[in-house]
């Protein structure tokens, strides 16, 4: 149950980033409009465009990592089977856990100090600065919830990220048939 409300809350962050694409699209298209037809601008593309792209990468996360999506590099972990993989990939999974953590922690506390300070962006749109950085630590939080869903899964003995339960190095979990 746990797993498919985090999956359902990843898809929904993941739904969110994929409009943030949609909406860089457009801005640019119509900034290049702006430019070429009428000599103007929209004068924060770049601005909005780099806070869409932090916002849409950590929102992200916790999607890409439920569908195997996350680059990975394991080039010893690839070789193990078993036990041993699932523990080394539980290990990483804790590793990956607590860096998210510290990462949360700080851009947290950065959200914050721009909540109570009223900081904005320096821009002609004086955006207040906690809502690209509270996007970030907002994906940051729900990549955590998504390690934390995947981490039960594994230690309950189900499927690891970019396995199928037909592999061999996979033991099905309990009920599953």
């Amino acid at each position: 149950m746990f797993e498919r409300i985090v999956g359902w809350i990843s898809r929904c962050a993941g739904a969110l980033a994929a409009l943030l694409l949609v909406y860089l699209f457009i801005h640019i298209l119509y900034e290049i409009v702006l430019r070429s037809a009428f000599d103007s601008s929209t004068f924060v593309l770049d601005e909005f465009v780099g806070y869409a792209v932090a916002a849409m990468t950590f929102l992200s996360l916790g999607y890409a990592l439920d569908k195997g999506a996350l680059i990975r590099v394991d080039l010893a972990v690839g070789r193990l089977r078993g036990r041993p993989r699932r523990w080394v990939e539980l290990l990483c999974i804790v590793a990956s856990f607590a860096m998210a953590g510290f990462c949360a922690w700080w851009v947290g506390r950065d959200a914050l100090r721009h909540w109570t300070r009223g900081s904005v962006s320096e821009s002609i749109a004086e955006v207040p600065l906690w809502i690209p950085v509270g996007a970030v630590w907002l994906g940051l939080l729900l990549f955590m919830l998504q390690l934390l869903a995947y981490f039960l899964r594994v230690a309950k003995g189900g499927p690891l990220v970019g396995q199928d339960v037909a592999d061999p190095g996979v033991t099905k979990p309990d009920g599953v048939d």
